[in-house]
């Protein structure tokens, strides 16, 4: 399934659809270049979601902790800074992956075998016209 996004005025229309599209699956590793807009359009899914804090990437803090709509955690994660998997094991990851609440992961490449294996693997990619693809596995 792909998500098209010509441009920033249908991000909330495309976050919403995706919600619809992944079901329940609760964790979502995002890849795409930097710049694809991984962040930008996380940022919209928890919006969805009804997230009221301020979502931003977590580069520094590596796990950012939400609070939806309905009461539930949402956890956004960013790896890109992390130099091996033993750090992602030290701050806990494998307990967020497990809780059964959404889990938002940037960079996931750098902790692939931490990856439970019912994770959904999201492709954004820019393309030249700045068009942004989001690309969602087909599920059963």
């Amino acid at each position: 399934m792909k998500l098209t996004l010509p441009s920033l005025e249908q991000i909330e229309q495309a976050a919403q659809k995706f919600l619809e599209l992944i079901g329940d699956h609760r964790v979502l590793a995002f890849y795409g270049s930097m710049g694809a807009g991984k962040t930008t359009f996380i940022k919209a899914v928890c919006h969805q979601l009804g997230v009221k804090e301020t979502v931003a990437s977590p580069t520094f803090a590596i796990v950012n902790e939400y609070l939806a709509g309905d009461g539930e955690a949402v956890y956004h994660f960013d790896f890109y800074r992390i130099k091996n998997e033993e750090e992602a094991i030290d701050f806990g990851c494998e307990d967020y992956f497990y809780s059964g609440r959404y889990c938002f992961i940037e960079w996931p490449e750098r902790i692939l075998s931490l990856l439970p294996e019912e994770t959904l693997e999201i492709n954004i990619r820019e393309l030249p016209d700045g068009t942004r693809e989001i690309d969602i596995p087909a599920l059963p």
